[in-house]
């Protein structure tokens, strides 16, 4: 697909097919990922794929929203992502560059789940992003260290439904020119 055709075509998927997802197509996204840009060039994300029944079903039933785990019930894979603390927005002396602070490692997370989830849809694959999750019991099912920042599951799959695109506000309508 051209870039402008899985911009247009990325879409929330609520529902799954189940069929598995290779370990090929998995690697693309999680490389794709990796590309993103970030402050300094720091990479501080992070990534915990989880393709076990078992892990994921402890997952589902402890970490989860109810109606996030629906909604993802057939996807085979979940990826939950996580950025360094204390890097992306700070100095070499330890410091905030500015105002920021962790806000930055926030930034380079989301374009790294952005290059995710176009390598997906380009892939012909599906995600779903949930915020909606317990952070606690990610960090413990999953040994996820305390100097990293717990953010979205992902969840990722062969698409059983192809949903229209939602309502956007024009672009005039969210930017000021100064010209």
């Amino acid at each position: 697909m051209k870039f402008d055709e899985v911009l247009q075509s990325r879409r929330s998927i609520r529902r799954y097919t189940g069929e598995p997802v290779s370990d090929a197509q998995i690697q693309a996204c999680l490389e794709a990922a990796t590309l993103a840009p970030s402050w300094k060039n720091s990479q501080t994300a992070r990534f915990y794929v989880i393709q076990n029944p078992d892990l994921r079903a402890q997952v589902d039933q402890e970490a989860m929203a109810a109606f996030n785990v629906n909604n993802t019930r057939q996807a085979p894979v979940l990826v939950v992502m996580t950025f360094r603390k204390g890097q992306s927005g700070w100095g070499n002396d330890g410091n905030p560059a500015n105002e920021g602070a962790n806000g930055w490692g926030w930034l380079d997370l989301g374009l790294a789940l952005e290059n995710f989830c176009l390598q997906a849809e380009d892939l012909g694959l599906g995600t779903l992003i949930m915020g909606i999750r317990d952070e606690a019991a990610l960090r413990r099912l999953l040994q996820i260290p305390e100097d990293e920042q717990v953010g979205p599951v992902v969840s990722l799959g062969h698409p059983d439904i192809d949903p229209a695109m939602p309502a956007r506000l024009p672009v005039d309508r969210r930017t000021v020119y100064f010209r």
